[in-house]
């Protein structure tokens, strides 16, 4: 079966629900275009934090934490500084705490619907949003972008296909992350703590108190060696911004480029894959109480634009007028 219904309500809000093989996604592009649902409903499997009775005024209050919110400029900027080859930027202050600039705009704007197909047993959905003088962050980034996502579900899994196009004068600057928040436990009525999660993780990008790079990249201590060897319990224990570089995993030996999540009681398993310019990871768990964790896939280093590495150690690079930059990722079980 494969059916998209454009129709489809979700906690009073208008989403668009995709049925292919065993998942079920529901998206929202007025929600940013996050996935808010993502279920393998033959395993009985809820991929992406989910709560039954959480009202979407509380998701659309806390959008980084819910579903798969897809972010540009994510993460920190220190003290919301941006600088590019060509210019300055300063942004508004959102992380008191901290004084940094954090996780952008896109994924609290609404995006437009550009095409839906149901065909060749798969869903697409595609959607967008324009970036312009008419958003009010334009007066802190005067730079014009599209960023569009194109949603495939399929008995494959959910596959997400990101594009960002410069439609500025100036360089515009690229650092794109997804806020990946599975939920803990990932089989209904299972235990959190029979979770284990293998993250390829190459060396540790060292953060300082303000949670930006020291510059420093580290060796792997024991603690981060969990995250390679696939003995990680992602809840229950604090992960709070465990930051590395990428490095090739591997699944029944073959290579894997992303993450894996076991369910050692049930024997399924969650596997998010990602393409090659997603090249850090990063850790978090909202102190490992609430039921979820984030593996983050970023192209670029936190605070990227403003470090003195070399682009080729943070990732960091620009698009001229017209450029676009590509990325994906995919979401399956097994």
């Amino acid at each position: 079966m494969n059916k998209i219904d454009l129709n489809y309500t979700f906690k009073g809000k208008d989403c668009v629900k995709m049925q292919s093989g065993k998942y079920t996604a529901v998206i929202a592009p007025s929600v940013g275009s996050s996935v808010l649902r993502f279920r393998d409903d033959e395993n009985d499997l809820e991929i992406f934090k989910f709560r039954k009775f959480i009202s979407m005024k509380t998701i659309e209050e806390q959008r980084e934490i819910w579903g798969l919110p897809t972010l540009y400029l994510p993460n920190r900027f220190d003290k919301g500084v941006i600088k590019t080859s060509d210019a300055v930027y300063e942004l508004p202050i959102n992380e008191p705490l901290f004084d940094n600039f954090i996780h952008g705009w896109v994924h609290k704007r609404e995006h437009e619907i550009e095409c839906y197909t149901e065909e060749n047993g798969k869903c697409v959905l595609i959607t967008s949003y324009v970036f312009d003088e008419n958003d009010e962050m334009y007066q802190y980034f005067p730079l014009d972008f599209k960023i569009s996502y194109t949603f495939t579900l399929s008995p494959e899994g959910l596959r997400q296909d990101i594009y960002l196009t410069s439609n500025a004068d100036k360089a515009l600057p690229v650092s794109i992350c997804t806020h990946t928040c599975i939920n803990a436990p990932l089989k209904d009525g299972g235990d959190e703590a029979d979770l284990r999660l293998c993250v390829p993780v190459g060396e540790k990008c060292e953060l300082n108190r303000r949670c930006l790079p020291t510059e420093m990249l580290l060796p792997l201590a024991d603690w981060d060696k969990e995250y390679k060897d696939g003995t990680k319990v992602p809840t229950g224990q604090p992960l709070d911004n465990d930051m590395y570089t990428a490095v090739m995993n591997s699944y029944k030996n073959k290579p894997f480029n992303g993450v894996i999540v076991k369910d050692t009681k049930s024997g399924h398993t969650l596997l998010n894959e990602v393409s090659k310019e997603f090249r850090f990871w990063n850790m978090w768990n909202d102190n490992g109480d609430k039921g979820y964790f984030c593996p983050e896939p970023m192209t670029a280093m936190i605070n990227s634009a403003n470090l003195s590495l070399s682009d080729d150690i943070t990732g960091y690079c620009e698009l001229k007028k017209g450029e676009t930059f590509k990325c994906w990722q995919r979401f399956y079980t097994e």
